[in-house]
C-alpha cells in the first residue's frame, strides 16, 4: 500500500471539498458540520480496510456520497424541508468569498441561492453528477468508477442535469424580473 495515511493531514487537505460537496449535494445548514463529521468518522473506521486499490480521494468521494445519500434517505422519511435557498448559512460564506461591493456580494449571494435551489430539484444522480464534474473538476471516468455508474450514464446525467439547471434558473430569473422590473 506505500506509507501509512496520516489521518489529520487527510482531514486538513480534504475537508474544504467534503463540506463543499455535501453543502451542494444536502444543502446549507448546521447539518453540513454533522454530515462531514459522519464522513470523517466513516474514513477512520475504515482506513485499515483501504488496500490502495483506487486513490484516497476516490475513496472519499464515494464515502461523501454515501454520507449524503443516506441524508436524502432519511429527509425523505422525515419529509422535512430543506433549506437550498438560504445562502448565508454557515459553510457557503466561507466556500464562496465575500470580496466587493454590497451590490456585488448581494448578486453573487442571489444567484448562489438560485443554483443551490435549482440543484435541490435535480435528482440525486443527476445533482451528484454535475457537482463531482463542475464543483470538483472530475472526469467522466472518475465519476463513473464513484458513482458505479456506466460512462454514457454519466454523461446522460450530466447533459439532462445541465438542461434541467439551465430551465430551473431562467424561470427563477423570469420570476425576479417580473417582480423586480427595475433590474432588466
Amino acid at each position: 500500500m506505500g506509507a501509512p495515511i496520516e489521518f489529520e493531514e487527510v482531514v486538513r487537505e480534504h475537508q474544504e471539498f467534503v463540506f463543499r460537496t455535501l453543502v451542494r449535494l444536502t444543502g446549507t445548514g448546521e447539518h453540513v458540520e454533522d454530515l462531514a463529521q459522519e464522513v470523517f468518522l466513516r474514513l477512520y473506521r475504515g482506513l485499515d480496510n483501504f488496500r490502495g486499490e483506487a486513490k484516497l480521494t476516490t475513496w472519499l468521494y464515494r464515502i461523501t456520497l454515501n454520507v449524503a445519500q443516506d441524508e436524502w434517505k432519511r429527509r425523505k422519511k422525515e419529509q422535512a424541508n430543506t433549506s437550498f435557498d438560504d445562502p448565508d448559512a454557515g459553510w457557503t460564506e466561507r466556500i464562496a468569498g465575500g470580496e466587493g461591493d454590497a451590490e456585488q456580494i448581494l448578486n453573487r449571494k442571489q444567484a448562489m441561492a438560485a443554483v443551490n435551489h435549482a440543484l435541490g430539484e435535480l435528482s440525486e444522480a443527476e445533482r451528484s453528477v454535475i457537482v463531482m464534474f463542475h464543483q470538483e473538476e472530475c472526469t467522466y471516468e472518475q465519476i463513473a468508477m464513484v458513482l458505479q455508474l456506466p460512462l454514457n450514464t454519466v454523461r446522460t446525467h450530466l447533459h439532462r442535469g445541465r438542461q434541467k439547471l439551465k430551465e430551473r434558473l431562467k424561470e427563477r430569473l423570469s420570476k425576479r424580473r417580473s417582480i423586480c422590473p427595475a433590474q432588466r
